[in-house]
């Protein structure tokens, strides 16, 4: 008799005939995540089986496990062979105290007893060798599950830990996500990682208006998500000059609104070197001046590639919640100005036009600024 850690997934049921693919993706993640770790991965038919690991790793294992998009849930099982004897003798050893009862997954049709009376069978053994035992069906303090899988053997565990689920991240990093210190850009990265979406990083700093401390606690934020996201690079790259030149020769009030399309088109640019397909922002409906929704239309209306506003309805308080399950929240708060602290108006436009902020942007050399930004980036592999 072997202990192992069984892992599940939901969604990918879903995905018909490319559902290989993506549990190639799931095992091949979860390899990765449990790369430090002494075990053996086998997949088996809608399940994947972690063995032959150290058990006093156990909980580390199943806590990288959890981070890996695409698992629903997992257990810590005993696993035997799928044999009547074997499976009764086991349980003539459980011991319980309180209400319980057994659940009973016959995936392998070929086992002789269908699923509720072997459940019925193991109940009545439990019964018999724990005087203080009681059945209930309903709402039970304990709960049995007996899964008896095609690979001819059976799982056996008590407890369940859920997971994320969604889906597990692609091989090819194809978002950009717009990183920017504050607690919603790291939740909104986590969320499209969660549809499958693997993202590099892109901060936008304002050095020497913001501080080097404001820089590390943004690179800080992209360590702690990258388990999530799958990141490699970081780009990072300067609006001081740009953001001068708004303070200087446009109006006050469309500062923001003239920050915000300038980082959609220096992504843009980005986007189309590097390959990605999509931006991914933290925005979240009227949360500030520049989420409304004109002001959303006007940045929109530069950019070249599909925005992803995973947060756009979230409340601030469903942000934090997650942000303190990720490990985000505390880095988050760290009092260091970002760049949209920088010369911000006393009065922001929170219904922008178009055709003003293009007027705008024709006071200054534009193109030009964006250029000198792009040829001075800062890339980071992390």
């Amino acid at each position: 008799m072997e202990k192992v850690i069984l892992i599940r997934f939901s969604e990918i049921h879903l995905k018909g005939k490319n559902k290989g693919y993506f549990l190639k993706l799931l095992y091949t993640n979860i390899k990765t995540a449990l790369k430090d770790f002494k075990k053996d991965i086998t997949p088996i038919q809608n399940r994947i089986v972690v063995s032959n690991y150290i058990l006093d790793e156990e909980d580390n294992i199943i806590n990288e496990i959890k981070k890996v998009f695409g698992v629903y849930s997992i257990s810590v099982a005993q696993v035997l062979d799928s044999n009547e004897n074997a499976i009764v003798n086991y349980f003539k050893t459980i011991e319980v105290l309180g209400s319980f009862k057994v659940d009973c997954n016959r995936a392998d049709k070929t086992f002789p007893i269908h699923s509720n009376e072997m459940a019925k069978r193991l109940g009545a053994i439990i019964l018999e060798n724990n005087k203080n035992a009681v059945v209930d069906v309903h709402n039970p303090e304990t709960i049995f599950h007996v899964d008896i899988r095609e690979n001819g053997q059976t799982y056996i565990f008590d407890k369940i830990i859920y997971s994320y689920g969604g889906m597990p991240l692609g091989e090819h990093r194809d978002g950009l996500l717009l990183l920017s210190g504050g607690i919603d850009s790291p939740v909104a990265g986590f969320q499209m990682a969660k549809r499958g979406l693997r993202q590099d990083v892109l901060h936008f700093d304002s050095f020497p208006y913001t501080s080097p401390q404001a820089r590390e606690k943004v690179i800080s934020l992209a360590k702690k998500i990258k388990t999530y996201i799958g990141c490699k690079y970081m780009y990072i790259v300067s609006m001081s000059n740009l953001q001068e030149q708004f303070h200087l020769h446009c109006k006050e009030e469309y500062a923001i609104t003239l920050l915000r399309r300038a980082m959609i088109k220096v992504s843009n640019i980005l986007c189309e070197k590097y390959g990605y397909k999509t931006i991914i922002t933290g925005e979240s409906l009227g949360q500030v001046a520049s989420q409304t929704i004109e002001s959303i239309t006007v940045t929109n209306s530069v950019a070249q590639y599909p925005i992803m506003r995973p947060l756009i309805s979230f409340n601030k308080d469903e942000i934090i919640k997650i942000a303190n399950e990720i490990d985000t929240f505390e880095t988050s708060i760290l009092p260091y100005e970002d760049c949209c602290t920088v010369f911000l108006p006393q009065n922001p436009v929170i219904k922008p036009k178009i055709v003003i902020a293009e007027k705008e942007e024709q006071r200054i050399d534009l193109e030009n600024l964006i250029n000198i930004a792009i040829n001075n980036i800062t890339i980071i592999e992390l």
